[in-house]
């Protein structure tokens, strides 16, 4: 899961791509990176750390251009404590190639060999970003061959669906191409999200942005045009003119669950859904389940409480729906990230009581409901409750606004090992004993799915193989699963 953004406009881009960078903050705080073009030059800045802390003065000045990319990277692959494999990328042939990602490729190790052993190509990070890049420039280069300087868009579009032949995963892609703009695709399952808009520049020409969520648009100005459609290309000139074309040879719409759960801000839309009314609508069908199973405890809830900041429309949902009084008992410190991306167990669980704070008179002697998201590792859930204890609780029932993560996950979060996941092997009553709270209720994966695709039918499914271990996209197995425990880093 990272954020990416790509925009083409009449003015320089370095202060529209940061003030995006911002916007899409939440989707990684490991490293931050910002390419621009400026005739047949690039200029590039990336650093570790968060957006307001990576870019100097000078940096901005440097980033000249109206037409540039920018990265905002949590690693699932590599390393997230090295600058090298910060995003974005870049090959010099052919034409020059700037190229962000979000996602995760799964046939990494074939690409690799290809590479090397076909292509000629050389790999200095274990990023699968640059290997898309490699890819694409390879399958770019017949073009360069045959027509020069020359590069028209059906030649980018056929590169394009040769990158889909040899790839599988999840991706979508923005590249800078020198001399010809922006390069914007997505997987054939559009497992991860890419929206297209456009507004009128200051010579009266159309500019556009391609971002991984609506909220960066309609915070710059732009009108929503349409998502980028899976396995489908869109060509941006520096000039403002737009094609596109479908480049696979078969397509399904596909995108994670988890966006609608947890990644994305709640004030975006991602393929035609609202995350905010899914968040409702969860905590609606969660409800029910929680009514369900409480009718054999006899514990009576005296306050329903969410853990800030995406599980809070479930939270408030639930209460309204079980006619339960609603309370805030945490407060959260705004200026520490969010603890299931970051890097390391042991940071994650340093980071939840700088993150939270539970008040005690919210608390004390209180039968407490509380309500998260989602829970993966159990980390963050096993301290809640605990503070919730310490803060006075009577009783302390926990929630899960998601189904039980019990395999993997494959396709761009880091989620690689089953052993850290703490609802494998567990039943919902195991995972109460471990986590210490007097009952745990989990949604179910019908409930999840009934309430993220209500009221829609342009998604038929969702990518959720960390629930379910169906994996849409294809090439992974046991052995490759096996894989990504021993070699991926959670």
């Amino acid at each position: 899961m990272c954020g990416i953004v790509g925009i083409v406009s009449s003015e320089p881009v370095n202060q529209q791509i940061y003030d995006s960078l911002l916007l899409l903050q939440h989707r990684g705080q490991d490293s931050t990176g910002i390419a621009t073009a400026e005739g047949d030059r690039f200029h590039m800045v990336k650093a570790k750390g968060q957006v307001r802390e990576a870019y100097r003065t000078r940096d901005m000045r440097a980033l000249r251009g109206n037409v540039g990319l920018g990265h905002v990277r949590y690693a699932t692959r590599g390393s997230a404590f090295t600058e090298e494999e910060a995003q974005p990328f870049y090959v010099g042939a052919p034409y020059g190639i700037i190229m962000v990602h979000n996602g995760n490729l799964t046939n990494t190790r074939e690409l690799t060999e290809e590479l090397y052993t076909l292509d000629r190509r050389h790999l200095n990070t274990h990023s699968d970003t640059e290997l898309l890049l490699n890819v694409l420039a390879n399958e770019l280069q017949p073009a360069a061959a045959d027509r020069g300087l020359e590069l028209t868009s059906d030649q980018v579009f056929d590169a394009v669906s040769r990158v889909h032949d040899r790839v599988t995963g999840s991706y979508a892609a923005i590249a800078l191409i020198s001399g010809h703009g922006v390069l914007a695709f997505r997987d054939p399952f559009g497992i991860r999200p890419l929206v297209l808009g456009v507004r009128s520049g200051l010579n009266g020409g159309d500019e556009w942005v391609v971002a991984s969520e609506s909220l960066v648009l309609e915070s710059g100005g732009y009108t929503i045009v349409r998502d980028v459609e899976p396995g489908e290309a869109i060509l941006i000139g520096p000039d403002g003119t737009m094609t596109s074309r479908m480049c696979a040879k078969r397509t399904e719409l596909v995108p994670c669950a988890f966006e609608y759960i947890y990644l994305a801000r709640p004030d975006s839309v991602l393929d035609g859904i609202s995350v905010y009314d899914a968040r409702l609508r969860l905590g609606d069908v969660l409800a029910e389940q929680i009514a369900e199973e409480m009718r054999e405890i006899d514990i009576e809830i005296d306050v329903v409480m969410p853990i800030p900041d995406s599980a809070r429309p479930s939270a408030m949902q639930v209460a309204q729906k079980l006619g339960i009084e609603y309370r805030e008992g945490f407060f959260k410190n705004r200026y520490v990230g969010r603890t299931f991306i970051m890097p390391g167990q042991s940071v994650r669980k340093k980071s939840v009581r700088q993150k939270l704070n539970a008040m005690s008179v919210e608390f004390k002697d209180k039968n407490v409901l509380i309500v998260d998201d989602s829970v993966v590792r159990g980390t963050t859930s096993r301290e809640i409750i605990e503070m919730a204890r310490t803060a006075g609780a009577k009783s302390v029932i926990f929630a899960s606004a998601a189904p039980p993560v019990v395999f993997p996950h494959v396709y761009g979060i880091n989620m690689p090992n089953r052993s850290e996941l703490i609802a494998h092997d567990r039943t919902a009553a195991e995972v109460a004993e471990v986590l210490g709270a007097d009952h745990f209720i989990y949604q179910t994966v019908e409930g999840m799915n009934r309430a993220i695709l209500d009221g829609q039918d342009h998604v038929k499914r969702l990518e959720q193989s960390c629930f379910t271990g169906e994996y849409v996209a294809g090439d992974v197995d046991a052995e490759y699963l096996e894989w990504v425990e021993q070699t991926q880093e959670s």
